[in-house]
């Protein structure tokens, strides 16, 4: 039987032992790896061609993007594309109007779209405040 020296205590460690936490974000490093590049940042439209020229901006504008299906997408300054309806499109933009009245705003519209959904987003930015909307298309392939 062995007795104990009450006096003789264990000395406490005052070290934290980071190897799990380690592990733990080398995991999510490999999970963000392999995921990333299946992420769908961009939305797929054909734009129409045309002969205009382009326009020279101080600040990106603000784009709205109308899929073949109807479907609306905002890319505010700087942001990435976000799928939008009608009335978020109408809020968010008009504040963004309110707080910077010089930045342009396009509609990129699909060419398979009909006029009527591209008259229909346009209707929507005016009730947004948007005084001039611009229509974006692609150079001409020759």
């Amino acid at each position: 039987m062995s007795v104990r020296n009450p006096r003789r205590r264990r000395k406490l460690k005052n070290e934290i032992n980071v190897v799990p936490y380690i592990d733990v974000m080398l995991v999510l490093l490999i999970i963000f790896m392999v995921t990333a590049p299946l992420l769908n940042l961009g939305v797929e439209i054909e734009l129409p061609e045309s002969n205009a020229r382009p326009i020279e901006t101080e600040k990106d504008p603000v784009i709205v993007e109308i899929t073949a299906d109807g479907r609306y997408f905002l890319t505010l300054q700087g942001a990435p594309s976000e799928e939008i309806d009608a009335e978020g499109l109408v809020a968010k933009v008009g504040a963004f109007a309110r707080q910077n009245p010089e930045v342009g705003v396009l509609i990129a519209g699909d060419q398979r779209v009909d006029y009527g959904t591209i008259y229909q987003g346009m209707a929507l930015l005016q009730q947004a405040g948007v005084p001039k909307v611009g229509l974006m298309s692609k150079p001409v392939q020759d």
